[in-house]
């Protein structure tokens, strides 16, 4: 890392603002003591280039760039004015606004950021950014922002049209009927049909007419609307987009007021991180959630939060916080829904709760009890959630196998093999290519054998679907 004192001198400080960028890196460099090997880990960077910008051969230039040199070297926050001098103009104030994705958490700033989120979501993969590699310090002060800061007055007189409560339940109602279809045949499908919603609702928040409570309503439904949209980005694989739209659904969840969305954007935010190797992060995500809620009588949503943190602490092994917040997530379970529980956590049961225990326990190392749990989650679990039988079972399978009852671990396969017929989902996808991978230790015994044989078929055609 470099130290905050390589920051503190006059020649850098004039460097910064006249953005000589050249100049800030050579002299941070210096003043901290670290090889240009250090700095190329830590801007991504390669060690030639650097060595011709502290030569004078090389200017760094372009956006990006200037961005992995800034965040690499760790601007601290206070010389962030310094990117603002009058003669940048507009480019400074995005630059500055990419580094510190924290700045004011203004409606403007919400719409600003979901509208490129979803115009990434609908073009194909992003490009870089400061945003989507936010991670450990970075996200925890996004993480801290949205549940302190205070919520801007979102009114609006526009001419454009009025926002009526029909108008409101229509589009609610469209992302309810999304969120179901979801549960039965995964996110593939979804994914571009909700972004395009979502854009409807982005528009309106531009260019309609609503009083306070409206538009707190209106941020309500863009906020469900957006978690969702990240929800079947991250499902189908778009890891990028999804991370966007869920920053952006943690704005538009402040902006509503609701604090049970912003809980439920963390949410999904502590899955994307446990997902991507960020376990720390699920875990700093799901516990700021429940101390956003604290307030609130919902038993079923502080469930759902331990289990994300159950899931975080399982990743880094972390044994017996693991069980503790399973445990506590069970008990909850048990009281059924509080008042104060949304519509939108209708899924959560105990079949949901003895599934995330057996996801905590393969991680864990213990396939046997693993095993044990999902037998209790597919008892539990109802017939019309497909996706989420499917996600299960193939885990089950692998932790039956892993555990030495190949025979079991081929039966449970199989079943999940015509489960994920009707199943378009990324997720799935790798759950069913580690359970392939564990039957391949076995396949010397006809069940193993079969099952590989199957599975492969039914990979090469949803790869090609």
């Amino acid at each position: 890392m470099v130290p905050e004192r390589a920051w503190r001198d006059e020649e850098v400080h004039r460097a910064l603002a006249t953005w000589d960028f050249a100049t800030v890196l050579r002299l941070v460099r210096r003043r901290a003591g670290l090889s240009q090997k250090a700095i190329q880990k830590l801007t991504g960077l390669t060690q030639s280039f650097i060595s011709d910008v502290e030569r004078g051969l090389k200017q760094i230039n372009g956006r990006e760039t200037i961005i992995d040199v800034l965040t690499g070297l760790g601007l601290p926050p206070d010389l962030r004015p310094l990117l603002l001098a009058p003669f940048a103009q507009a480019e400074s104030q995005r630059l500055a606004q990419d580094i510190d994705p924290a700045l004011p958490w203004t409606t403007a700033r919400m719409v600003a950021s979901l509208e490129a989120a979803a115009g990434g979501a609908m073009t194909g993969p992003n490009r870089r950014s400061v945003i989507a590699a936010l991670s450990g310090a970075g996200l925890t002060q996004y993480i801290l922002q949205a549940a302190i800061a205070p919520p801007e007055a979102i009114a609006a007189t526009r001419d454009g049209i009025t926002i009526s409560d029909s108008l409101l339940t229509s589009l609610q109602s469209t992302t309810d009927a999304l969120r179901q279809a979801d549960a039965s045949h995964g996110s593939g499908n979804l994914a571009r049909a909700a972004t395009a919603h979502l854009k409807v609702l982005l528009r309106l928040l531009k260019e309609g007419k609503y009083d306070e409570a409206t538009g707190r309503r209106l941020a309500a439904v863009t906020a469900d609307t957006a978690i969702q949209t990240g929800w079947y980005h991250f499902d189908s694989g778009a890891h990028t987009a999804a991370y966007n739209l869920l920053l952006g659904a943690l704005r538009a969840a402040h902006a509503s007021g609701d604090s049970r969305l912003r809980a439920g954007a963390l949410s999904f935010l502590a899955i994307h991180s446990y997902s991507v190797g960020n376990p720390r992060d699920a875990i700093t995500a799901a516990r700021t959630a429940r101390q956003i809620i604290a307030d609130q009588d919902a038993p079923a949503l502080h469930a759902m939060l331990l289990t994300r943190q159950a899931r975080g602490h399982a990743r880094l092994r972390e044994d017996h916080q693991a069980r503790t917040a399973l445990e506590e997530a069970r008990i909850l379970c048990t009281r059924g829904r509080g008042e104060d529980d949304p519509h939108w956590l209708y899924w959560l049961n105990p079949g949901e709760i003895m599934g995330q225990t057996g996801s905590c326990l393969l991680d864990l190392g213990r396939p046997g009890q693993a095993a044990e749990a999902f037998a209790d989650a597919r008892d539990a679990l109802g017939p019309n959630e497909t996706r989420t039988r499917a996600q299960f079972l193939s885990r089950a399978a692998t932790a039956q196998m892993r555990a030495g009852d190949a025979d079991a671990g081929a039966a449970t396969g199989h079943e999940v093999l015509t489960l994920a017929a009707g199943v378009r989902s990324a997720r799935l996808d790798d759950n069913l290519a580690a359970m392939l991978s564990e039957a391949r230790r076995y396949s010397s015994a006809t069940p193993a054998q079969e099952l590989l044989e199957r599975g492969q078929a039914v990979m090469k055609e949803r790869a090609a679907s």
